[in-house]
């Protein structure tokens, strides 16, 4: 079972019980509910090095590729470190830098980025990024990073070994520290038609969508093409495109409802079950045994002058309590309501409602898809 497997690892499941109790469906904007396909982000990475730090950088006997790093750089700035010196450099720290580029940026736009250590280094408080550049999944660069790193952490240590650390001084951001060099194509004005793709996938909002469409803007303006996919006739003109897509992402749709699940984190003891959970007529008889043992010393001291020795004997007892079991009646047709009160007569812990639910589903009972996450 499954409530046994939590207790075997030793997981105390003493999180709150939540019930998705959902109104009925309301109205939802296609800008809430898809994306325009091919209107994406794209994430950049790259390597480079962080200087000025106040000894808390990359200790190069440890972490080799920072000091070749700096041979490196030196080399192309014109300096030349002899082979046989390597400096012990303790302000110099070897970083991955990571950014998004949004849809639609051109080059000149400035970004956002994040850099973090790779090595030894501890904090990168103070420390500036030098020119790096950040290349997507092709291997083609995008964009240039440098900049003043603005760090969240605190690290600080005392000659005793003592140390106190805020927050992640090992990782910070550049505020407007990129700078995009190449724009990447987005097929959004090509063809005749917006492709809508549903954050999540359901027949009947995409259904919906389709009707929604057609009804502000004509009949064939739209067609579902699966249960994710809507697609749009529009405008060949980039510029009323625009406005259509516009127009688009502000009608309304009512969206299909949720499956009926019951999800449960086992890490937590979490429990979220959806409105449309039903349960056939069933009866539950919940209960369970709690198990004392404690142990006492009991001392043999011997009389005076008999040169006997001092016995210390363990006595243990075992004690063995039932709790009280009680039985409650699933109705045909129950809901959500009656189900989480009749949970809650029993007072049974989130723990034991996973052993419950657990066992309605095995029994046919549960009309729903049981997810343990």
């Amino acid at each position: 079972m499954m409530n046994a497997a939590l207790r075997k690892t030793g997981i105390v499941l003493t999180g709150l019980l939540l019930v998705a109790l959902t109104t009925p469906a309301q109205a939802e904007r296609i800008k809430d509910l898809a994306s325009v396909a091919g209107v994406r982000s794209n994430h950049l990475i790259g390597y480079g090095l962080v200087v000025g730090l106040s000894g808390t950088g990359d200790q190069t006997t440890q972490t080799p590729f920072t000091l070749q790093s700096i041979k490196n750089m030196l080399e192309q700035l014109g300096v030349t470190v002899p082979t046989n010196v390597n400096p012990q450099l303790k302000n110099v720290a070897a970083v991955m830098v990571t950014a998004e580029l949004p849809p639609f940026a051109k080059a000149g736009q400035h970004i956002d980025v994040t850099v973090s250590s790779l090595g030894t280094a501890k904090s990168l408080r103070g420390g500036t990024l030098l020119l790096t550049p950040l290349k997507g999944g092709d291997g083609q660069t995008y964009a240039m990073a440098q900049g003043n790193l603005v760090v969240g952490g605190l690290d600080a240590s005392g000659r005793d070994g003592s140390s106190i650390t805020i927050n992640i001084p090992s990782a910070g951001r550049i505020p407007s520290g990129g700078t995009v060099e190449v724009s990447i194509e987005n097929p959004f004005a090509s063809g005749d038609s917006v492709f809508l793709n549903l954050h999540t996938a359901d027949f009947t909002t995409s259904s919906r969508l389709t009707q929604a469409v057609n009804n502000s803007l004509g009949q064939g303006t739209a067609e579902s093409l699966d249960g994710a996919t809507v697609r749009v006739r529009a405008p060949v003109n980039p510029s009323q495109r625009v406005a259509f897509v516009s127009m688009l992402e502000k009608l309304n749709v009512d969206p299909g409802e949720a499956p009926a699940r019951v999800i449960i984190n086992s890490r937590t003891g979490t429990v979220v079950i959806s409105n449309e959970v039903r349960v056939r007529p069933a009866a539950v008889s919940h209960g369970g045994l709690i198990v004392t043992i404690s142990e006492e010393a009991q001392v043999s001291q011997p009389g005076p002058l008999s040169q006997g020795e001092t016995v210390v004997t363990p006595q243990t007892q075992v004690q063995v309590e039932e709790e009280d079991s009680r039985m409650f009646l699933f109705s045909p047709g129950v809901g959500l309501d009656e189900i989480v009160k009749a949970v809650n007569d029993v007072g049974a812990a989130p723990g034991d409602l996973v052993a419950i639910l657990e066992a309605l589903r095995t029994a046919g009972a549960l009309k729903a898809e049981l997810i343990v996450i």
